[in-house]
Order: structure tokens, then C-alpha cells, then sequence
């Protein structure tokens, strides 16, 4: 059923020319919301309330189109949403628009890497991988406030484990629509976080602590927190359990900000000890001190070594760097 058939804008779609080498995301980071069938990527989001089911592909290596439709409400399972307003309309044109531009913004297909591969010329190490990774994008979410829930779900445990609950999460109060393989989920919006009990999320395997937080930032966003605007981050940094990692993967994640590191991360403080060759996991403060030459690209900078160096650096030896070269970052 089309958009105009129940009273939805027509379909949009748009075709771009990504400015940097480009590949197509197969997922969305293990929660279960993005599907990729036969070089199709899939996710349901909602603008405003209103659903919308946006559709991304590659038929040539510098053609992306990306299509939105507006989705029937009535074809939407909310059964979830306990206390959440039912979408009143369906989406109109400008809905399909801002749904057009957060994918956009998601797989990052419209990110040109001129500048960063300019500032890294001559270095030893990123110089390569960029090469070799070109398409190294941070996995960025549509919306900041999942880029938040999810990394107050990530906080002191692994990407696997964060990758369950967050899955719990969207089937038991996201949206969906279809049945079988063919479903697609979206992230349960602020508000519907908001009105859980900590002790239903802790449900989903989160801790005590983190089940709070994450309560607590659901009910700040759905309060009007701006967070798209990085002086969002004092207030959020207010409440208990969210400090300067979990503002900072919203930074690089939610907002797209390119210096945003967040240097607490596991994966960090593992590389930089390796890198470093100190036998040891690294600190905070030695990761900031590592990648503060990249600066404004830290963010960009870490991404890329994560992603270029995951074997390397899990299966191979300490890779040590010149003499006092880690001191000089």
C-alpha cells in the first residue's frame, strides 16, 4: 500500500553522489532495528510519531539512493508502548524528508574525508589504513537519543553483551511492522523509556545502576533536552552513572561529531597499551594524550585504528612505536 492510499505523503527518493569512497552498512550495530536483504538496507523509524519505512542501496560504486515511505499507522504493532500516543496521521512530505536526511546522516553517506586524509598525511600508522579503509565510517544512529540509550547500555561491558539488551530493549517496547524475517523494529522512543520501571529494564539484563541512568536520560530527552546540541551534555552529565564516555559516544554517534572520542572506551584503553607497548591496558588520560594531535578529527582517528587494527591488535604482539613518541602525544 502507498503512501497516498491511506493518506500518507507519495514516496520519496533521493539519489547521491557520495563525495569519499562509500559502502553500504550491513546493519546497525547488533540491536536488531536495520535489516539488509539482497543489498538493501532496511530500518523503520518514526518522525514525529509517524512511521516511516526507509530503504538504502548501492547499484554503483558512487550511487546511493535512498527511498522513503510513509507507513499506514494502523499497520504498526504498538501493543509495546504501554501509555505511548498512537500516531494520529501518517507521514507527510516533510516527515520523508527528515527520515531521508537521518539515514543519510547514519550511514554517513554524505561525509567527505578530504580534510582528515589532508590531516594525516605523512603519519606512519593512519596513513595506511585510510588507504586500505577508505570507507571507515563511526556507526552513527539516526537519532541522538539512541545513540545515548545505546551507550548507557555499553557502559563497563562488551559490544556482544550490550548488543543483547539492547535487542531485549527494542522487541519488548519498539514499534514493528511485519511479521517473521520480513519485521522491522525501531528503538522505543524517550517517552516510552521513560515511563518503564528501572526494575523492568534491569529486566533486559542491565545493572541496577544503568537501568536508572538510562531512565533518567529517557525521562531529561523526553523532557526537551536538547540533545543535538552539545550543551546538552553538563545537564545530562548531572545524573548519576552518565559521565564524559557516554556524552562523548553521543557526540560521535549521535551528533556526528568528528573530534568526539570516547577514550574510556575497552577498545581504546586496550589499543593504546598495545601501541604504546606498555604491557598493560592504557588510561583514560594516556588515550586523550595519544590521540590529541588529531585533533579535530579524534574521533575519525580512533574509529580508523579500531577498525583497521582489530586483528592485529587482539591476535598479534605489542606493536611498540618510535622512541618517545608516545610521550610527544
Amino acid at each position: 500500500m502507498t503512501g497516498s492510499d491511506f493518506g500518507g505523503a507519495r514516496p520519496l527518493t533521493v539519489e547521491v553522489t557520495p563525495p569519499w569512497p562509500f559502502k553500504l552498512p550491513r546493519g546497525s550495530g547488533g540491536d536488531g532495528t536495520a535489516s539488509y536483504r539482497r543489498g538493501v538496507l532496511w530500518r523503520l523509524l518514526h518522525v514525529r510519531e509517524r512511521p516511516v519505512i526507509v530503504r538504502a542501496w548501492q547499484p554503483q560504486r558512487r550511487l546511493v539512493v535512498v527511498r522513503a515511505d510513509a507507513l499506514d499507522p494502523a499497520g504498526v504493532d504498538r501493543r509495546g508502548l504501554l501509555g505511548a500516543p498512537e500516531a494520529a496521521e501518517p507521514a507527510a512530505a516533510e516527515d520523508l524528508e527528515l527520515a531521508v536526511e537521518r539515514m543519510r546522516f547514519a550511514i554517513g553517506v554524505d561525509d567527505d574525508l578530504s580534510d582528515f586524509r589532508a590531516s594525516i598525511r605523512g603519519d606512519r600508522l593512519l596513513e595506511p589504513l585510510i588507504r586500505r579503509h577508505p570507507d571507515v565510517r563511526p556507526r552513527r544512529r539516526p537519532w541522538p537519543w539512541e545513540a545515548l540509550a545505546w551507550a548507557v547500555t555499553k557502559q563497563l561491558i562488551d559490544s556482544p553483551r550490550a548488543a543483547a539488551i539492547q535487542r531485549r530493549i527494542v522487541r519488548r517496547w519498539g514499534p514493528r511492522t511485519g511479521e517473521g524475517r520480513a519485521a522491522l523494529r525501531d528503538v522505543p522512543g524517550a517517552a516510552v523509556i521513560a515511563g518503564r520501571a528501572p526494575a523492568e529494564l534491569q529486566a533486559t539484563d542491565l545493572s541496577a545502576g544503568r537501568a536508572v541512568a538510562l531512565r533518567r536520560v529517557a525521562v531529561e530527552t523526553a523532557a526537551g533536552c536538547p540533545l543535538d546540541d552539545p550543551s546538552s551534555d553538563d545537564r545530562l552529565q548531572l545524573i548519576a552513572g552518565i559521565g564524559p564516555w557516554t556524552v562523548q559516544c553521543l557526540g560521535l554517534f549521535g551528533r556526528g561529531d568528528p573530534d568526539s572520542l570516547p577514550a574510556g572506551d575497552l577498545g581504546y584503553v586496550k589499543l593504546i597499551g598495545r601501541l604504546a607497548g606498555e604491557g598493560r591496558r592504557a588510561t583514560v588520560e594516556e588515550v586523550e594524550r595519544y590521540y590529541a594531535p588529531y585533533t579535530p578529527f579524534r574521533g575519525l582517528a580512533g574509529e580508523l585504528m579500531l577498525r583497521g587494527l582489530h586483528h592485529t591488535v587482539a591476535q598479534g604482539p605489542p606493536m611498540r612505536l618510535a622512541p618517545n613518541a608516545y610521550e610527544a602525544a
